[in-house]
This record gives structure tokens, sequence and C-alpha cells, in this order.
């Protein structure tokens, strides 16, 4: 069995988490980003998943209690899967590297993979209103009997926005959010309940290969 690329000492962990973030940051950066595919708020969430591990784990470094140990490793755990979504989802294929990869100590994987066609269908979804400003997707392929994913594909897409008058196109949903399981689950302020919510989705394969969005639906924000 391959070893765990992220089974390292919290030291090593520190500096891999640390340069992965760097280095993602500075190819994202500038007026010409050589790496355009990853969304802003994805960038700050996995930057902002780091200074929440590097606060826990500088706790150790000086004398420390048993619940800041606890802290400290729970604080890695949420690093190591919020690392591996976010290498999969964004890091594994182009416009990354081979080399990119190895800069940053991910392995790279089979370089001649069995190929992966884009989505064909829309994906089948429906909004539901469990609690107040909670919005819930669930979606499926439309010949589906339960509610889920299909199997070749990595997950959903959603892009969204919040407006008084109907998007015209798809550009004008400025949101997103993408979920690998259904149902997806969107949460709100206080202010923006009783306003319209519109929203398209699509499939996307693990190779980031998009389908065809769907039609723009609405919904009210409970």
């Amino acid at each position: 069995m391959a070893q765990d690329y992220l089974s390292l000492t919290d030291p090593v962990f520190n500096q891999f988490f640390k340069f992965m973030v760097q280095y993602v940051t500075l190819k994202c950066s500038g007026s010409t980003p050589e790496w355009t595919h990853i969304p802003q708020a994805v960038l700050t969430a996995i930057a902002d998943m780091y200074g929440a591990w590097y606060t826990a784990y500088g706790k150790m470094s000086g004398p420390y209690t048993q619940v800041d140990r606890e802290a400290k490793n729970d604080a890695k755990r949420a690093s190591k899967k919020a690392i591996r979504a976010f290498v999969n989802q964004y890091l594994r294929f182009p416009p990354v590297t081979d080399e990119d990869r190895t800069a940053m100590q991910i392995p790279n994987h089979d370089t001649h993979p069995t190929p992966i066609p884009v989505p064909g269908d829309i994906p089948e979804v429906e909004a539901q209103t469990p609690l107040p400003r909670v919005l819930r997707f669930r979606f499926r392929r439309a010949n589906m009997k339960r509610w889920g994913k299909p199997g070749d594909v990595h997950g959903l897409e959603l892009v969204w926005v919040i407006a008084d008058t109907p998007p015209a196109e798809i550009e004008d949903l400025i949101h997103s959010a993408f979920a690998t399981r259904s149902p997806l689950e969107l949460t709100f302020k206080e202010s923006e309940r009783g306003k319209r919510l519109y929203f398209a989705v699509r499939w996307e394969t693990g190779t980031v290969k998009k389908g065809k969005f769907s039609a723009i639906y609405s919904v009210i924000i409970p």
C-alpha cells in the first residue's frame, strides 16, 4: 500500500501545508495569473485553514495543556481533510503540472489515466427549506431512483445569486458552491430571509471537466 503523503510529523506537516498555500497563492496571483481555475473563496478558505492549524500548533512551542494538545490534533485532522479535498479537486489536473506537484511534495498519479468524458446530462435538483435561513439542494441524475451523485462524476457545482430581478445570464450567478454528496446546504444571514435566490447546477468530473448548466431556477430564502 502506498504511503499516505500527509502522514507527517507536526513540524514537517506545518512546512508542507505552509509551502503548499504559498505556492498556490503565488500561481494564482498577479495581473495574468498562471492558474485561474481556483476560485478566490477557495484560496481564502485553505489559507484560513492553515492559519487555524498554525495557531493550534504554535501553542505546542511553549507550556501547553492537554486541551491544547487535543485542539492541535483536531486542527491537524481537519486540515488533512481540507488538503485532500483541495488537492483532489484543484491540483490533480492541468494547468497544474507534475513539476508543480513535485515542488509541493504531492505525489503524482498515473501519467496515462483513462480519459473521463465531459458529463453529457444536466442534474436534476430540488430545493428544500428545512430551517429558517437554510436552503438544502438535493440532486441526482434524471433516471436515478435515489438522490445522490452518479458514480461517473466527482460532484455538483451550484452557482447562485440573490437578486430582485431574474438574471439574464449564467455569468450573473456570481457565487459558487460544490458538493461531492447530496444534499448541498447553504446558510444565509437573517437579513437575507424572504429574498429570492436564483441558481443553476451542473456536473463536474474529477478532472474538472464541467457539464452543461441547467436552466436558472429560483427559491425564496426561508
